[in-house]
């Protein structure tokens, strides 16, 4: 390759960092809901805080380099400096600024977008229980009694509390657009808490890996009018498919790229019994007798004594 051809590699190679990032999704930027433009501008207000030096730092090394340059003669040459207090005030007193400003506004949007807060509103929000299976997304409405596989439907401009668990292993429950996640784990119930600003509907992931089937596991969000949204439920209880619990049993069974699927009756406290099936998973130590007339006390009760201390351990860690 002769010298001339560099170049002109060098010089189409911002143009292939567009190509490559012409398929990127910036879903993250356009948020459709309030959650999501919160967070947005938390991220650019940082982007933008730290930019402040990133920026003046390079052109400062850009513009020494020059100055100073070889074939610059009229450059002060000073090779015995060492200190300068004005350099050090301006090095250690702007950073310092910068990271108690982002401090602070981190601290504060990130307070105010906790998950577990719900969103002020005059509508009453829409309940949805969410469980992670393998390798799919099971919508429970207990206010409405039906149940959904791979797609969630609510109205626009209403809060939407989700109540999150998982009957697997760990995901992470996650709808880009209207910002936020949060992890759904076995035994435990977390929570979020969205809104949507507009009619639209949105891709749902897992953005946490949980094996084979994981690129599968993707859900439709859809924000509807109030009508539409019960129109929805009407059409859903019109479902010949109910989620009794052999059909629960059946659904849980790991399988891949599943289908949407509608569930026209569902028990309202299904959600917590799928929480309540991991009670105990971790039990606290046996209790440790220190005298041996206890021990023998123990034995001569036999098992049953030590279901007692080990379910006593439990309930006291819970």
């Amino acid at each position: 390759m002769s010298k001339k051809r560099y170049p002109r590699l060098f010089g189409i190679l911002p143009f292939l960092g567009m190509l490559l990032l012409s398929g990127c999704n910036w879903t993250l930027l356009d948020p459709k809901g309030q959650v999501g433009i919160e967070q947005k501008n938390l991220i650019l207000i940082a982007f933008g805080l730290m930019l402040l030096v990133v920026v003046p730092v390079i052109c400062m090394t850009l513009a020494f380099a020059w100055k100073y340059r070889a074939s610059n003669k009229a450059a002060k040459y000073t090779p015995d400096w060492s200190h300068s207090t004005k350099i050090e005030v301006a090095v250690w007193t702007i950073p310092v600024l910068i990271i108690i400003a982002l401090g602070v506004v981190t601290y504060k949007t990130t307070h105010e977008l906790d998950p577990y807060r719900p969103l002020v509103s005059d509508v009453k929000p829409v309940q949805i229980d969410v469980v992670a299976l393998d390798w799919k997304w099971l919508f429970i409405y207990p206010e409405q009694g039906i149940a959904t596989v791979n797609k969630i439907v609510f109205p626009a401009n209403t809060p939407i509390n989700f109540r999150v668990t998982s009957d697997a292993v760990m995901n992470s429950f996650f709808i880009p657009a209207l910002g936020g996640q949060i992890y759904a784990m076995a035994g435990m119930t977390t929570k979020l808490h969205l809104i949507a600003n507009e009619n639209g509907e949105f891709d749902g992931i897992s953005a946490n890996y949980s094996g084979a089937g994981f690129t599968g596991m993707k859900f439709k969000a859809v924000a509807t009018s109030q009508a539409d949204f019960e129109a929805w439920v009407n059409e859903v209880k019109q479902s010949p498919k109910q989620l009794d619990k052999a059909e629960y049993e059946a659904l849980a069974k790991a399988s891949e790229n599943n289908p949407v699927t509608l569930y026209s009756v569902a028990p309202a406290d299904q959600f917590q019994t799928i929480v309540d099936k991991y009670e105990g998973m971790n039990r606290g130590k046996p209790v440790v007798h220190e005298k041996a007339e206890h021990k023998e006390a123990a034995a001569t009760t036999g098992t049953e004594g030590m279901d007692v201390s080990m379910h006593s351990a439990a309930g006291a860690e819970e």
